[in-house]
């Protein structure tokens, strides 16, 4: 009886044992295999990893054109973007999203854009041809013997020679606002937008004393001809728009002796300025913005067209506001009361819709954007 209890015992110990040493056979076997699944990166057939969606920031809230969302009939194959080689990420400025000068974002853009030209005349290197200036000596003729040289350098000898390096740099991002004069700009309630901009451009007789809530009091660049001189506050820049040989002539007058007050009309005999910051678009930035911009659209191209064509030179970005027509479609400036004036679309000098099409098509590809 005591042999049996023994012998019975000594085959409940030995099962016991034998559970044990299967377990740990098997919780080995169970380790070794998931260590070889990740070492060699493998994961379970059943998982599913979670796709996260790239967020995008929002952008600053603009009116955009609507864009048309049918396929691009043959005439307008031109506006299809480009693609970017490596070569081309390398950025020419510090802009976060975009460049103006960069190559590549849109061929209708790229086959008008000219990063050779000169927009500001300087004392020497001009790069002026025979076939431009010609054509820019009769837009609006002198009747004088002078020449363009004598005249340049008696000019030179009043106002300062250029100095500002206006190509693009990668350790900056210029922001510019063209501010036109149209009336879409009344309760339009952009000024404070308008003056946070580095550059603010402004034209002919724009005013902004008791207009500041919607076109800003700021500015750095006033564009202007001698038929439109107006005084120019300490601190900003009078850029000249030379339509003809004469309007460089008055503006060496202006700045000294007063004796020029008649173009082909009477005009300011002296105008208020900084001597060292007055700038004086090329002559030939003329030619080459009727040519590739408005393609030979009216006689030439307008103060606004040629101010938006010459910050798309000197920026890395650029916003347009205050041009066109307002909602009602009338053609005016916002201090004016007479909304029927429009004295742009009259003159017969300017294509007002083409050069309005060209700053829609910019604010399509993306080079601008258009504030209406």
């Amino acid at each position: 009886m005591l042999l049996r209890r023994r012998l019975w015992l000594a085959v409940v110990v030995a099962g016991f044992l034998f559970l044990i040493l299967t377990s740990q056979v098997l919780q080995k076997r169970c380790f070794l295999l998931i260590y070889l699944v990740q070492s060699n990166g493998g994961v379970s057939p059943t998982r599913k990893d979670p796709v996260v969606e790239p967020t995008v920031p929002l952008a600053e809230t603009t009116p955009v054109l609507e864009r048309t969302p049918n396929p691009p009939s043959a005439e307008e194959t031109d506006t299809i973007k480009e693609p970017l080689d490596d070569s081309q990420y390398l950025r020419l400025c510090s802009c976060f999203d975009s460049c103006i000068s960069e190559p590549g974002g849109s061929i209708w853009f790229d086959k008008r854009y000219d990063p050779k030209q000169q927009p500001i005349l300087q004392e020497t290197k001009n790069n002026f041809d025979r076939d431009s200036l010609r054509w820019w000596l009769g837009l609006q003729r002198s009747g004088n013997d002078q020449n363009l040289e004598k005249v340049m350098t008696k000019m030179f000898q009043v106002i300062s020679p250029p100095t500002e390096n206006i190509a693009p740099l990668r350790s900056r991002c210029r922001r510019c606002a063209v501010v036109g004069n149209s009336g879409n700009l009344w309760n339009s309630g952009y000024g404070k937008r308008i003056d946070a901009y580095d550059f603010v451009i402004r034209m002919n007789k724009a005013v902004t004393r008791g207009f500041e809530n919607d076109v800003g009091h700021r500015t750095t660049h006033h564009f202007l001809y001698p038929e439109s001189a107006v005084d120019v506050e300490e601190g900003v820049s009078l850029v000249l728009l030379p339509f003809k040989l004469k309007d460089l002539e008055w503006l060496t007058s202006a700045l000294s002796t007063g004796e020029v007050n008649m173009t082909y009309m009477r005009v300011k005999e002296r105008v208020k300025a900084d001597k060292d910051k007055v700038l004086v678009v090329n002559p030939v930035f003329f030619k080459y913005v009727h040519d590739n911009w408005t393609e030979h659209n009216g006689r030439y191209p307008s103060t606004g067209m040629l101010a938006i064509i010459f910050a798309l030179h000197i920026c890395d970005q650029v916003s347009v506001f205050g041009f066109g027509a307002d909602k009602q479609g009338n053609w005016h400036h916002y201090w004016e009361k007479n909304l029927y004036a429009g004295a742009f679309r009259k003159t017969g000098v300017h294509n007002a819709d083409v050069e309005n099409d060209v700053i829609r098509q910019l604010n399509k590809e993306g080079k601008i954007a258009l504030y209406l």
